[in-house]
């Protein structure tokens, strides 16, 4: 199979919507005291995203044009700061390949043009956050070899505005 990886347009917001709702509910199930039952972003959003030059959002198609995956990347640079060496950063804020896509290396894709681009604009580094209770994408992840920089830890102290 042949896939097209390519910059997200206004014409990609419905598919891409759909992608949404797909991660958002793994995230929703596996954390439903953090993720509420919605999309990250609304389709009205999107193309505002889609436009901005420090935002770049990818999508995957198909022969047919049909998206099969997206990533919403993010260009940072600590501004200013006295601790942080002044990197480029490309974080990837989202991966997601429409489930009835997983295993025919549309992530692996997506991962690889954004490695390209990251490349191409002279980034140190890429980076992501995967949830602890989404243990198929880390898994995912460390099949295309990227390893741990950070860990988030918590303790849930139960309380709530109510309380």
């Amino acid at each position: 199979m042949s896939y097209t990886v390519r910059l997200a347009t206004e014409e990609d917001v419905p598919a891409v919507i759909g992608l949404l709702k797909q991660v958002n509910r793994v995230h929703h199930e596996g954390r439903p005291d953090l993720f509420k039952p919605v999309t990250k972003y609304a389709p009205e959003e999107l193309p505002a995203i889609f436009a901005d030059e420090n935002t770049p959002v990818f999508v995957c198609t198909d022969e047919e044009g049909k998206v099969l995956g997206h990533g919403f990347c993010v260009l940072q640079r600590p501004e200013n700061s006295r601790l942080l060496t002044d990197i480029l950063t490309l974080y990837i804020d989202d991966i997601c390949v429409d489930e009835a896509a997983r295993g025919r290396h549309v992530g692996k894709a997506i991962y690889e043009h954004i490695l390209a681009y990251a490349r191409q604009r002279k980034c140190y580094n890429v980076t992501l956050n995967v949830w602890h209770c989404n243990p198929a994408a880390m898994k995912f992840y460390e099949s295309l070899g990227l390893v741990p920089y950070k860990l988030g830890m918590e303790t849930i102290l139960n309380y709530t505005e109510k309380d």
